[in-house]
């Protein structure tokens, strides 16, 4: 069992790249640790120390941080200390990755049970749990602590009416906290009778029920935690249903209702029904209000925000719970045009947003099932508060107000059910309850003759939190630069320049919009099309707040961290004596590159090289750009494309494409060619290579979902009630990640909505659609004519585009 008393050195090598490359930042990295350590004077670094790790920055693959802790490591110091020092320096990712990806869940594997006892006898209340060196509990009664009550066996001498109630126990590491389950002691009186309100009592064979505690009426700020609690007194004992805007919320059966990081959506009326068997009373309706623009029932009056003694809302005000971002871009259609500028979009959009904090998942050329199985992906990680933005790039069409995005696999006379609607996945963003929802779609929008159909899609909630940005506007075409080589399409182009602005996102895009009008070239043929209700000054910019759930929190990173994991660089040794470093590199979610290089070869050895060969069926491998000297003719765009720096060593790059295709382990062979120094012969020596499933292959994205609708089942609903409930609760957001978390799930995949694959037949009358096949005859007419996603390469020098280099991680 992974424990804090453990050593540095006993992380394995992609968890120690990872926390060097935190650390390699001059804010509070590497040199602020080794000031911290110095405090046990093992730990004390020498100037010589300190100069030797500053020199790795001369290395290609050089990581001072990565050094220093190889130092850490030498001298015997423990994970409790580095993650001591790593607070103290309030190095938050360094420490939340450490905590979160290293150490183990907390387990409970004694469950504390209820008792009921003739007054005045004691009881005893009995809490274990197993995980890091060092768990505290703590003890309460409802919601008050006990006193004296940090013990695992809490012992209550004398049970009275003020020890009856309902106990729980907290059980926690650092930030690190579970919950027990609830454990009710109450007295046992001749006659079997219970207590009543103020301290009465009334048979067991009455049928009344008392609420003795009402909830009360808040006011709140975005962000702040909403908490009610309703007392009553039954029997049978009671049980509770919380309504809120007089429609039920299932999640919420407990006698009392708690929703960390409230929101807009939040505002309203609460009121909790009470009943039993024989019996049923409802509390009073309590009013919710929530920051700028709140409301009560009584009247629609001008709120707080309108008043003149309070100030406007103003931006950076706004936080996000956490942001999320999905960037889907199809280009090679097997029955449609072939488009160029989606990988170089999403490309770009994905180092961007990263710079914004935002988890991204970025996907190119999928198919009808891998597009609606990524987009359920992405629903589990949006919850409430949550910004949540969804990107495509590809073809596309618009019929009746409803937007659909075409995967790669849609036949030439596509409809409805073989493409995705837009609509659709905004209906089911607004079920996690997000803080914004954004939708950038960079395709056409022209109507598709085949489809007469009208998409029914879920009745959407009244939520003044949504933005769409159309590339183009109604019955329009969208385009891309024309060209030999990579280069953003037109929307990309203009709004990669405004994308950092602290900006509402609104304004932003107004002001994208305002660019595309003074460009000559777009001009009268593509104009951006702004849709919003967005009531509140919301930027991409705007930071995230400590979460008031660290479960929840932990999840998300969890699930998102399943489909961006790497196989860990290994070295392989031959027969020969010739040692060759394996690494890989990701350039997408599921594209990802394998390269080769020579690490020691013994001396009668001339020559020698390495290739990657037999791949396992499933992921795309181009032949003929596999084991080439450069990333630039293997096809990848992790450097930059004007200067490829050169590299110390020769190495083979091989990018292999549509990992979530990947059904099975990824192996491959790894060919050692090499000549001795009086031989002519070239001789061949051959390993094979297994490295799990990287990526996104982890998310089998090829298979449709299980049957249950995705607001049952998704499991980042970590509520404190399903907390309480259920003392496992941990088993379920644990990932199976090779060398970073030390224990298993199961599949991610085994709670979200489930699609029937629909029929790839066209239609009978063999019409083929025209939105992307259409071009307007004063494209014609020009000499360099247009087509849709494509400009003349002229154009090119008004966009501009340049790769900037990748780590190797995504």
């Amino acid at each position: 069992m992974e424990n804090m008393n453990l050593g540095v050195g006993t992380l394995n090598e992609a968890v120690l790249n990872r926390l060097g490359y935190m650390l390699d930042n001059l804010e509070f990295g590497w040199k602020q640790l080794a000031k911290a350590v110095a405090e046990k004077p093992q730990f004390s670094c020498s100037d010589r120390d300190l100069t030797d790790c500053s020199l790795k920055v001369l290395s290609p693959n050089g990581s001072p941080g990565r050094s220093l802790l190889a130092l850490l490591a030498d001298r015997g110091c423990t994970l409790a200390f580095l993650l001591q020092c790593l607070r103290k320096i309030e190095h938050r990712e360094a420490v939340g990755f450490l905590t979160t990806q290293v150490m183990e869940q907390i387990a409970i594997t004694l469950q504390p049970q209820s008792h009921r006892v003739p007054e005045g006898s004691p009881v005893i209340l009995s809490c274990k749990a197993v995980g890091p060196l060092e768990l505290t509990y703590q003890w309460f009664n409802g919601k008050d602590e006990v006193p004296g009550g940090n013990v695992p066996e809490l012992f209550l001498k004398s049970v009275g009416p003020a020890q009856q109630g309902h106990y729980i126990c907290r059980v926690s590491f650092g930030d690190k906290y579970i919950f027990s389950k609830w454990a009710h002691v109450s007295l046992l009186r001749s006659g079997g009778a219970s207590a009543g309100p103020s301290g009465s009592y009334f048979p067991s064979s009455s049928s009344g029920l008392y609420i003795t505690q009402q909830p009360r009426a808040q006011a709140l700020e975005e962000g702040d935690t909403l908490y009610f609690e309703i007392a009553a007194q039954a029997n049978p004992p009671p049980q509770f249903q919380w309504y809120h805007n007089r429609q039920p919320m299932p999640k919420y059966t407990r006698n009392f209702l708690k929703i960390p990081c409230v929101t807009t959506a939040d505002r309203g009326t609460y009121t909790c029904r009470v009943y039993n068997l024989y019996h049923e009373m409802w509390s009073d309706q309590v009013q919710v209000n929530i920051g700028p623009g709140s409301f009560s029932d009584v009247s629609w009056e001008t709120t707080e925000v309108d008043t003149p003694d309070a100030p406007p809302k103003q931006l950076g005000d706004c936080c996000a719970t956490d942001k999320v971002a999905l960037l889907m871009g199809n280009m090679n259609y097997l029955h449609h045009r072939q488009l160029r500028a989606p990988m170089a979009d999403v490309y770009e959009l994905t180092n961007l947003l990263r710079q914004l904090d935002f988890k991204v998942v970025s996907l190119l050329d999928l198919n009808w099932q891998e597009m609606h199985s990524a987009v359920t992906e992405f629903l589990l990680l949006l919850d409430r508060g949550v910004y949540g933005l969804l990107y495509f790039a590809g073809h596309g069409y618009e019929n009746y107000g409803n937007s659909f995005m075409v995967p790669i696999d849609a036949p030439a006379s596509h409809t409805s059910k073989h493409c995705l609607c837009v609509q659709d996945v905004l209906q089911r963003m607004q079920e996690r309850q997000t803080g914004l929802n954004v939708f950038l779609l960079d395709m056409c929008r022209k109507r598709n003759p085949n489809d007469d159909s009208i998409t029914q899609s879920g009745p959407l909630k009244v939520t003044a939190n949504i933005v769409f940005g159309y590339a183009t506007c109604v019955d329009a075409e969208a385009f891309e630069v024309n060209k030999d080589d990579l280069s953003n399409g037109i929307f990309m182009s203009f709004l990669k320049k405004r994308l950092m602005n602290p900006e509402k996102v609104t304004v932003l895009l107004d002001k994208v919009a305002e660019d595309m009008g003074r460009c000559n070239i777009t001009r009268g043929r593509q104009a951006l099309e702004l849709r919003s209700n967005l009531s509140e000054r919301r930027a991409l910019t705007d930071r995230i707040q400590d979460p008031a759930c660290q479960v929840t929190a932990s999840t998300r990173n969890l699930q998102w961290a399943i489909a961006h994991v790497l196989p860990d660089s290994r070295c392989l040794e031959f027969e020969c004596g010739v040692k060759v470093q394996l690494g890989f590199a990701a350039e997408f979610s599921n594209i990802m590159i394998i390269y080769t290089r020579i690490l020691e070869i013994p001396k009668d050895i001339v020559s020698c090289y390495a290739q990657h060969s037999d791949f396992t069926e499933g992921p795309e491998v181009d032949l003929k750009h596999s084991n080439q000297e450069s990333l630039q003719e293997a096809g990848s765009l992790l450097l930059t494309m004007d200067d490829l720096q050169l590299l110390e060593q020769p190495r083979l790059y091989t990018r292999i494409s549509a990992l979530q295709r990947l059904k099975m382990e990824l192996s491959f062979t790894v060919s050692l060619h090499y000549k001795y120094t009086n031989l002519d012969e070239e001789l061949v020596e051959e390993q094979k290579v297994s490295v799990g499933k990287p990526l996104v292959s982890k998310l089998n994205l090829h298979e449709p979902r299980l049957p249950r609708s995705f607001s049952e089942s998704s499991s980042l609903d970590l509520q404190m009630s399903s907390m309480l409930e259920s003392s496992s609760f941990s088993e379920g957001i644990r990932a199976n990640l090779p060398g970073l978390y030390p224990s298993s799930i199961g599949s991610a995949s085994t709670t979200w909505t489930y699609y029937q694959r629909p029929s790839e037949s066209t239609s009978s009358s063999g019409l083929k659609n025209e939105p992307e096949e259409n071009i307007s005859p004063e494209f014609l007419e020009s000499e360099e004519p247009l087509i849709i996603k494509s400009l003349p390469s002229a154009a090119s020098e008004e966009l501009p585009f340049k790769f900037t280099n990748l780590p190797n991680s995504i």
